[in-house]
């Protein structure tokens, strides 16, 4: 017999099933990963399969097991390093247990775009939810949406309903905060990222621990939204008033940003004015000076994320995650606070 189904088809899985010679539920078996089919049975249909270039459908395959074999992913961010990465690390991972990956981007930040695209990712029939959104909103819309799937964030929200994999953005500020004291800066400003946003509140926080702890004056936070072009503009307004030697920015793009401005107004880093980041982005050691920053692993917290999701699709027992500590990488950009600097 051929193995050709009729020419302008694809091949089905009763073409499968005449090729090996066996019956049309025996292939679905096979498919998936009955344990009662025979090995040698199994190698057959698995060769004609192959001889036929035959693709399982995978919304046939979901209505016979109930299952989508799919993660949905609820992001607010596109582009940027640090989500790209981790999403791209959820892929591999969920490709690698036998996954799909159905990715929300969410276009608005609002109550109405958040249910839509939850909403969207529930009619993919999706079995577990991973939840790059970062906001607060976005936890209490899912608490009011009642979702009866699971789901995993990549903050700690400090719920109790869902399991959360956190990098300690804390602690992370905090060691870039006291890098900066260590040099000699008792006048340091923040430029924070925007309210709501769970990591920007944690890096906050990290950095006024450890200015209190120091005993230093505190400058009231600049708030920012992530992007280069802020970090620009508050660089051009800080640079007229040069009350502070050091400025600790909540992410990389807002301290290149500052970079630029400061060198733009004459000031020289980090001679006149040292200048500290968060992420590390790839850019981050190419610019001028480089940037010291705080290094954190986004492919791991991705690898994580499916790790901590399938293990709650298995039923296994709910653990304490273990934080991610990031690490402070030290380059050209902060140096010791200059003599003509240290009383204003």
């Amino acid at each position: 017999m051929s193995p050709e189904p009729q020419k302008g088809r694809a091949p089905s899985i009763r073409d499968v099933a005449r090729l090996a010679d066996v019956s049309h539920q025996t292939v679905s078996r096979v498919l998936n990963g009955h344990p009662s089919i025979r090995d040698e049975t199994r190698q057959r249909v698995l060769d004609a399969m192959e001889a036929l270039k035959y693709r399982p459908n995978r919304a046939a395959r979901a209505l016979v097991t109930s299952r989508s074999r799919t993660i949905g992913v609820l992001s607010a961010t596109t582009g940027e390093y640090g989500p790209s990465s981790s999403i791209a690390a959820i892929e591999d991972a969920a490709r690698e247990a036998g996954y799909f990956v159905n990715t929300a981007n969410l276009a608005a930040s609002t109550p109405a775009a958040i249910v839509d695209a939850l909403k969207h990712l529930v009619l993919q029939d999706v079995e577990g939810l991973i939840v790059m959104a970062p906001q607060v909103r976005v936890f209490d819309v899912l608490a009011g949406m009642a979702m009866d799937i699971p789901y995993v964030s990549l903050q700690s929200t400090g719920q109790s309903d869902h399991r959360a994999l956190a990098v300690d953005q804390i602690a992370g500020a905090r060691a870039a905060t006291q890098h900066l004291i260590d040099l000699g800066h008792h006048e340091i400003v923040h430029l924070a990222g925007p309210q709501d946003w769970i990591e920007a509140e944690a890096r906050m926080r990290g950095f006024l621990d450890a200015i209190i702890d120091a005993d230093l004056r505190t400058h009231p936070p600049i708030l920012g939204d992530w992007t280069a072009d802020f970090g620009y503009y508050a660089g051009r307004e800080l640079s007229r008033y040069r009350d502070f030697s050091a400025v600790f920015a909540a992410n990389d793009l807002m301290a290149i940003g500052l970079m630029h401005a400061f060198r733009d107004a004459g000031l020289d880093v980090p001679h006149d004015v040292s200048v500290v980041g968060f992420d590390d982005i790839p850019v981050a050691q190419h610019v001028s000076p480089p940037l010291t920053t705080v290094h954190q692993e986004f492919r791991e917290v991705g690898r994580r994320a499916v790790a901590l999701l399938l293990g709650e699709l298995r039923g296994e027992p709910v653990s304490q995650s273990e934080e991610i500590v990031p690490a402070l990488v030290v380059r050209g950009s902060s140096g010791p606070v200059h003599a003509a600097l240290v009383h204003y």
